[in-house]
């Protein structure tokens, strides 16, 4: 794996990163979409460093005011395409809406602050090596029918908000490919046909049939070879591995957190004589996931789940992680803390962060970004960007949970107004019929209406209270008629489906007293590290010994602004030594018993 490539699961070797110094300007009046800023250096009086946000240290401005538009300029060395070939232009995301020109040709735009986007460049490309690029990136901090995660809408961070992300904030690439392309890969494991589906979407419509081989390898082992006749823009390709078929070794070939096994795919483009068109390399993982008798599954096996709360936030970058390695070793720690996974808050993290949970074994929750205001133009935009994010992130192997919404965010009177409870209810059915593979909670927390996962949100300050809470079947079913652990009632609608797992997903949130005057926030304080051990371990305790319960979501990995809560802070150091959390929260499970979780391993090679 390159550490640095955008997108780890459609690789080629010929690209260019983008990111670095571009010049940059404030549009407070919007004079420059009249004005011609696309074409004169002019108006660009300042220096960024992308992928920065303005707001953010590491771009070198550092102001956290909120402007309603930015601009982007940069005259870069662009490798010019060969006879045959094509150079596109990469954007992993630009918050909030974006618009595009190169040589001043406007080449198009983009609505949406976490999703990737490309456009074709080689028609507007001049003579000479110097190409330049002018990015426009609209983002109102005062939008809240635009899904803004933790992004605050007030000038100073407030609560659980944060400072803001404006324009360019994941990496900026330019590719070379021929006329005709794999635009998109997608990996669909089936476990029991011991197969898995490919689907390939090409750049356009072949002129004339091709070929689509696939090769799958697990290292120097060859595991499949498939080739089908391609004669439109989208194929769907099911590659049978004979070597799954063997119950008692397939386990060799599964992914999990403690073996997460890779096989590369090798996707090559034919003509009729059989030349190579276009090459790209890619990987998947097979596995399954789903739920049953009120149990996650991971590959049919009950797992109990430990995961963390990850606002993936950083205090010199915002929500730009600062490198290619800090993403690597936020996956590393999380590991090393005894978590098997994490619940992605209000966020859509970096493709590359993603990876490397595929590559050391880490399950992922993935979440869309609340919009805070309820109207149709909220919903058109969830809409939209939600399906782009599960088109992006569905062929990743660490995911393995969607969660469209989160404690009724921008929909905040479900339980009175209908059309309000139509949209989770919606995300859910519409998440399903784009991946029918995973589980999906359709508003975690609470005023759930459709799910597959009971996720509650619980900040007792102590484990005595949630023991009392969740002390037997019965008492758990009360949780989810009728009581309230967070602010309104947990399940809405009736009857409310049982043997579902139950799973707290957000609970703790322990933080330190904090200093006379700090702003801060968390759900309960103590005052010492012994003390944080000590009330970490009661409510873990409280989790681990209830068999209703199937998991946790610990609130949260690192402290973020003022939210001083994590069990890092917010430059990754460790509250307590980390053999201490490790051994909180690798004590075996009531739930799934160490037994059976034995039982599983053996069961699958491990």
């Amino acid at each position: 794996m390159h550490e640095q490539y955008p997108r780890p699961q459609l690789v080629r070797p010929q690209w260019q990163d983008l990111c670095g110094p571009w010049r940059f300007a404030f549009d407070d009046a919007d004079a420059g979409r009249g004005a011609g800023w696309a074409t004169s250096p002019e108006p660009f009086d300042r220096t960024i460093t992308v992928p920065y946000p303005y707001e953010s240290e590491l771009s070198g401005i550092g102001d956290p005011s909120p402007r309603p538009v930015v601009w982007y300029r940069r005259e870069a060395e662009l490798a010019a395409p060969g006879p045959g070939q094509r150079l596109l232009l990469h954007f992993g995301a630009v918050d909030h809406t974006a618009q595009v020109w190169v040589n001043g040709v406007h080449l198009g735009g983009h609505e949406g602050g976490h999703t990737p986007f490309s456009f074709d460049v080689t028609d507007a490309l001049v003579a000479g090596p110097t190409q330049v690029v002018v990015v426009r990136a609209e983002d109102h901090a005062d939008d809240v029918t635009q899904p803004r995660g933790k992004q605050d809408w007030l000038d100073e961070p407030h609560g659980i908000f944060y400072k803001r992300t404006t324009g360019i904030w994941q990496p900026v690439w330019a590719e070379t490919v021929p006329e005709l392309y794999v635009a998109e890969l997608h990996w669909a494991p089936d476990l029991p046909g011991a197969a898995v589906t490919c689907e390939a979407a090409l750049s356009r419509r072949p002129e004339r049939p091709v070929r689509l081989r696939v090769r799958l390898r697990l290292g120097e082992e060859e595991l499949a070879e498939h080739t089908v006749r391609v004669r439109d823009t989208h194929t769907r390709v099911e590659v049978a591995i004979p070597a799954a078929r063997h119950d008692m070794h397939h386990g060799r070939l599964l992914w999990s957190p403690e073996r997460p096994t890779l096989i590369d795919a090798d996707v090559e483009l034919l003509d009729e004589d059989g030349a190579s068109v276009d090459a790209v390399g890619s990987y998947f993982g097979l596995r399954s996931v789903g739920v049953e008798d009120g149990r996650f599954l991971l590959n049919g096996q009950p797992r109990f789940l430990r995961l963390a709360l990850e606002q993936g936030y950083w205090p010199r970058s915002h929500l730009a992680a600062p490198d290619a390695a800090a993403l690597r070793r936020e996956a590393e720690l999380i590991k090393e803390l005894g978590f098997t996974g994490i619940r992605i808050h209000q966020k859509v993290e970096d493709p590359r962060f993603l990876a490397w949970c595929d590559r050391i074994g880490l399950l992922v929750w993935d979440e869309m970004p609340s919009a805070f205001e309820f109207a149709p133009r909220t919903v058109e935009r969830i809409v939209r960007e939600w399906m782009e994010v599960v088109r992006r992130d569905r062929s990743h192997p660490c995911v393995v949970t969607w969660v469209p919404m989160n404690e009724s965010w921008g929909v905040w009177h479900l339980a009175d107004v209908a059309e309000q409870r139509h949209l989770p209810t919606a995300l859910y059915h519409l998440t399903k019929s784009l991946d029918g593979t995973r589980p999906v909670i359709s508003n975690d927390g609470w005023e759930i209406t459709e799910t597959d996962i009971w996720g509650v949100h619980d900040y007792a300050p102590h484990g005595k209270s949630l023991r009392e809470r969740y002390d037997g079947p019965d008492a758990v079913a009360r949780v989810l008629d009728d009581r309230r652990p967070g602010r309104k009632k947990v399940v809405l609608g009736d009857p409310v489906v049982r043997g579902l797992p139950v799973v707290l997903t957000e609970f703790g949130g322990l933080s330190y007293a904090p200093a006379a005057g700090e702003k801060w926030f968390g759900y309960g304080t103590v005052g010492s590290a012994e003390e944080l051990a000590e009330r970490l371990r009661g409510l873990v305790d409280a989790v681990l010994d209830n068999p209703e319960l199937a998991g946790f979501c610990y609130t949260q990995l690192t402290d973020t602004e003022q939210e001083r809560n994590g069990l890092l802070t917010e430059d990754r150091e460790p509250k307590l030594p980390v053999e201490v959390i490790r051994e909180i929260l690798t004590r075996p499970a009531r739930a799934v018993p160490p037994e059976e979780v034995d039982a599983n391993r053996r069961r699958a090679g491990h």
